[in-house]
């Protein structure tokens, strides 16, 4: 399996990310394999990386330079943790005026997404995760107390967030958004994108999720492996993707607390809860879409996931 799979597939800056080409060995000799061109980098705190198949060192070394500032671009928009992020600004006064055109992009896509999961994908959990986060960072293993919680709670909806071309607003004061749900598989889309606009046609990127275009180079598919936990090299899953992204979720990618019960991803209007699920890998022709479903289904019962499935979306679940 090692020569067909590198890095498992998991979630997020926590999480190892990445997936392979089928191994030399396979293609016959009597077929020159085609040139694969690979950069790596990191882009919102993950690893990433991308493979360029029948390129020459030239035109990929000018191609990558091109994705590592589109990279830089969009970090400054959607950076939970650069203070001068147009997100940052828009979490210190509750307005960003103005909004670049990618920032409206990617809101309407998690309005769309927070639309059809029942408000389960809800950017604006930040003031939970900002409570949680603060409340174990000294390693307690109490409980967020009762009344803490439900101030937060006070602060989380995404109906709250109004964003038009001429600012995106917040309705109460004290609000803020993460976009780390969404915004990975959003600049995975976006520098795929890019290199689709230059001709590329078989291209495998990896920012934080996955998006393959083409079929990869032995044309079956580009080989993708779903990793069993945040720190495992075993695999529940392989996957031949083309055309295509995934995106998995894992609430023990991310503790909070000493003793493993809280994760990262939080219930809009619960806080805290256990997930039925130790992972959930969706499949979807975009990887925000991927990205942003994913991150839900985390919270959902099986018999929820139905919302998640449809036509162009496959959901691979582990339980808990």
């Amino acid at each position: 399996m090692a020569n067909l799979l590198a890095h498992p597939v998991g979630r997020r800056r926590f999480i190892r990310i990445g997936a392979a080409l089928a191994a030399a060995a396979f293609v016959p000799a009597a077929l020159a394999a085609p040139p694969v061109r690979r950069w790596s980098g990191s882009a919102l705190g993950a690893h990433a990386s991308i493979e360029l198949v029948g390129v020459d060192a030239a035109l990929a070394d000018v191609t990558f330079a091109a994705v590592e500032k589109e990279i830089v671009r969009l970090e400054a928009l959607f950076s939970l943790y650069r203070p001068d992020s147009a997100l940052s600004r828009l979490n210190a006064v509750g307005r960003l005026d103005a909004p670049e055109a990618d920032v409206l992009r990617l809101l309407a896509l998690a309005r769309g997404v927070h639309e059809r999961t029942g408000g389960l994908f809800d950017p604006t959990v930040q003031p939970l995760f900002a409570a949680y986060a603060a409340h174990y960072a000294g390693g307690r293993t109490d409980a967020l107390p009762g009344g803490v919680l439900a101030d937060r709670l006070e602060l989380v909806g995404f109906d709250q967030v109004v964003f038009d071309e001429g600012a995106v607003r917040f309705s109460r004061p004290g609000m803020a958004m993460t976009l780390n749900g969404i915004a990975q598989g959003y600049v995975t889309d976006r520098v795929a994108d890019l290199l689709k606009a230059r001709g590329f046609t078989d291209v495998l990127v990896d920012i934080g999720e996955i998006r393959a275009i083409g079929g990869g180079r032995d044309g079956g598919g580009w080989k993708v492996g779903l990793a069993a936990g945040p720190d495992s090299d075993a695999l529940r899953a392989t996957l031949r993707l083309t055309d295509r992204a995934v995106a998995t979720s894992m609430m023990a990618g991310t503790l909070l607390d000493a003793t493993g019960r809280v994760g990262h991803i939080f219930h809009p209007r619960k806080g805290a809860v256990p997930s039925a699920f130790s992972a959930v890998s969706v499949v979807a022709p975009e990887a925000a879409l991927a990205d942003a479903l994913s991150t839900a289904a985390v919270l959902m019962t099986p018999d929820q996931l139905s919302g998640v499935r449809g036509a162009d979306v496959e959901v691979y679940t582990t339980p808990a």
